[in-house]
């Protein structure tokens, strides 16, 4: 029997990993999507982006019960029939963004740190990334908070800079949410609907909660920490407290190699799949390994060529518009169609 936890809350946890998984740690995100909004433009696209997650998340939920799809490759042919590879597509775009982006983060900490090349940062972090594929974090806000509490209440009484905040809050949750896809085998312990449909209106929240009370530190430096590089790492440097500040990047460093290793793998374990069905043998360590080294050369050469704040602003907001394309609106048409039909879809399906 399952607990409430596990039906309501856990979906909602897997996604917040999925979504923070060393991406905004950096602040970066944040200052691009959101500062540019100003104070309270931000936190208006913050939640606009907070009730877009928890829609999808209700609608991809229930889709995936109805459905029985409890990975995303069987979620995608359910809803797309033979236009998932369109899908594949898109997300193996995904991933080496994502990868590229984690590369261009390591270094730029790596230079913030311990004075590095950039190179050196990004080479560690794919090194480590390879082989820990090939075989086989609480949050410290309160810390900030303390900090600098009198000056995030100065940032918020400055004026919006701009109305962009419905269009910043659209694109930030648009190339996140595929992250309810990626969630799909925790719903196994939904039981019904209502399940679902609890569980997707918390995974929202969750998921905005950290992002929205590491940016409320960053207003503590509104208007000229959205310029930086590594917002995080400003934020620290103003702490005062070096042993913090090196303890804080390499967790930041750790998420990065967490989810750069679990992106990674989903490409290997994909692989690793197809060449089991043609082949009747599994992939090798050493065919493992040689496939994420090539993806990470690939990954290592795009953040050494465009550098983070460039593959952010740049990458996501292609990778926003995507998937739209080629899974929001597929599941908010298609997907809801198919719902009123559910017999026919569990046929379709087996």
């Amino acid at each position: 029997m399952s607990s409430r936890f596990q039906r309501f809350v856990l979906p909602g946890l897997a996604f917040k990993a999925v979504v923070i998984g060393g991406g905004y740690a950096t602040g970066r995100e944040l200052a691009e999507f959101f500062l540019p909004s100003g104070p309270w433009g931000g936190v208006a696209a913050m939640i606009l982006a907070m009730l877009i997650w928890s829609g999808i998340c209700v609608a991809t939920f229930v889709f995936a019960r109805a459905s029985g799809a409890r990975d995303y490759r069987t979620f995608v042919r359910a809803l797309l029939g033979r236009g998932w590879v369109v899908f594949e597509a898109a997300y193996v775009l995904f991933v080496i963004l994502i990868l590229a982006v984690f590369g261009a983060a390591a270094g730029a900490i790596g230079a913030a740190t311990l004075a590095l090349p950039t190179l050196v940062g990004t080479v560690a972090l794919m090194t480590a990334i390879a082989f820990v594929t090939a075989f086989g974090n609480p949050s410290v806000e309160r810390v900030f908070k303390t900090h600098f509490g009198g000056r995030i209440t100065t940032g918020f009484a400055r004026p919006a800079s701009s109305d962009a905040w419905l269009l910043g809050g659209a694109t930030y949750a648009s190339y996140n949410v595929v992250a309810a896809i990626v969630i799909l085998p925790v719903l196994r312990h939904l039981t019904s609907d209502r399940d679902a449909i609890l569980a997707g209106l918390v995974a929202g929240p969750l998921a905005m909660l950290p992002a929205l009370m590491f940016f409320c530190c960053m207003i503590a430096y509104y208007p000229q920490i959205a310029a930086q590089t590594l917002p995080s790492d400003f934020l620290l440097q103003r702490l005062d407290l070096p042993w913090f500040h090196l303890l804080f990047q390499a967790m930041i460093f750790a998420a990065l190699l967490e989810s750069g290793t679990g992106a990674v793998h989903a490409i290997n374990e994909r692989i690793g799949n197809a060449w089991l069905r043609r082949r009747a043998r599994p992939l090798g360590h050493g065919a493992r390994l040689a496939i994420a080294l090539v993806v990470l050369s690939a990954c290592m050469l795009l953040a050494q060529r465009f550098g983070l704040v460039t593959l952010i602003a740049k990458g996501y907001r292609a990778l926003a518009v995507i998937f739209l394309l080629v899974y929001v609106f597929p599941l908010l048409t298609i997907g809801l169609f198919r719902l009123r039909h559910r017999a026919t879809l569990q046929q379709e399906v087996t």
